[in-house]
């Protein structure tokens, strides 16, 4: 009995924490990188928080503005506006798709879930890869952050890279499309819609003056404050990492790594995006850290945009939700499209 009695709270416990590390595990690591400074080398922690501290304070106006475009797109129904990218035209379709992905904020959740509904209602695959390939690298929110930590100059060259990856894709698809290779690309068992579905099957009328309806009002309060703690947890997490980037990263290793002029470091930068990226908003002031100590500015670009399209998470979803011919030609895309962006950037900024 006693046995028994002493058992009991374990799978309880075990539950509660598996269930902590899956809603707070980014605040959980944060915490538990300063508490190992603070035990191994307290002036380095305390230097740490002071960091991160300011670099909040200092990007705060830009959160707020993001935070206000993310939560006003959810509340009007702004993201509605997705679903009428995909009519039309192949080369119509190809082109709205890529501006809508680029352009539009889209909640991350619905994105896989309404590629499986386009694919499955029959909406071409050369217009979904367009949308596909640039709805991770940029929308409004991400411009107004990048353009804050890396400059407006780079966030208009993140946005183009965003816009070209897609319009590139979207036509290379569209061309081998016509040749019968890929038909049917979707997983058996996939295309339910999901949560985005309903965008494309039934999308919903947009109220601009959503202030005056108490639900939308509500939502725009869940949706401030969801993305304002999200934020802040990616960004928190980065700020750290970066503080700790500087000083135990020897600018002189950063600029023979990935400095210079060259295509190396650019396509460097493509490769190690993929497995290095986090987070498309943790990642900017990581690469803004790594700029300040002699990173090539294409190998910046190509880093974020590799590492945007294909994250592990990101990958892991496509993965699950086309078939590997499909797959293999998206990160395929992916990365020669983000080594072409970098090197425009390049050829640009030392023109």
């Amino acid at each position: 009995m006693d046995m028994t009695d002493t058992s009991l709270p374990q799978p309880r416990a075990t539950l509660m924490l598996r269930r902590l590390w899956k809603d707070h595990r980014i605040w959980m690591i944060s915490a538990l990188i300063l508490i190992v400074l603070t035990i191994s080398d307290r002036s380095q922690a305390r230097a740490t928080v002071i960091f991160t501290t300011d670099a909040l304070l200092t990007t705060a106006p830009f959160l707020v503005l993001s935070i206000g475009i993310a939560a006003w797109a959810t509340a009007t129904g702004a993201d509605n506006l997705i679903a009428r990218a995909f009519t039309g035209a192949p080369a119509l379709m190809i082109l709205l798709a890529a501006l809508a992905g680029g352009l539009s904020p889209f909640c991350s959740c619905g994105v896989i879930p309404l590629i499986a509904a386009l694919l499955a209602m029959g909406v071409p695959l050369s217009a979904v890869m367009a949308f596909w390939l640039a709805s991770p690298v940029m929308d409004p929110s991400m411009f107004v952050l990048t353009t804050g930590v890396l400059g407006l100059e780079f966030a208009i060259a993140k946005t183009l890279a965003a816009v070209g990856l897609g319009l590139i894709g979207g036509w290379a698809v569209h061309l081998m499309g016509r040749a019968g290779g890929l038909s049917d690309p979707l997983r058996d068992g996939i295309g339910n819609g999901g949560c985005g579905g309903s965008k494309v099957h039934a999308p919903k009328p947009i109220v601009w003056r959503f202030w005056f309806d108490p639900d939308r009002r509500a939502k725009f309060g869940r949706e401030a404050l969801n993305v304002t703690l999200f934020l802040l947890k990616w960004l928190t997490l980065a700020f750290i990492l970066e503080s700790l980037m500087l000083v135990f990263i020897p600018a002189e290793n950063i600029t023979s790594l990935l400095g210079g002029t060259g295509i190396g470091p650019i396509v460097l930068g493509t490769l190690v995006g993929v497995p290095a990226y986090l987070n498309g908003y943790a990642a900017l002031p990581l690469v803004g850290g790594l700029i300040g100590q002699g990173m090539a500015p294409g190998a910046g670009l190509a880093f974020l945009v590799a590492g945007g399209v294909t994250s592990l998470p990101a990958a892991i979803a496509v993965w699950a939700l086309v078939r590997p011919r499909v797959f293999i030609l998206y990160i395929t895309m992916s990365l020669t499209g983000a080594f072409v962006a970098g090197l425009l950037f390049q050829l640009w900024k030392f023109a």
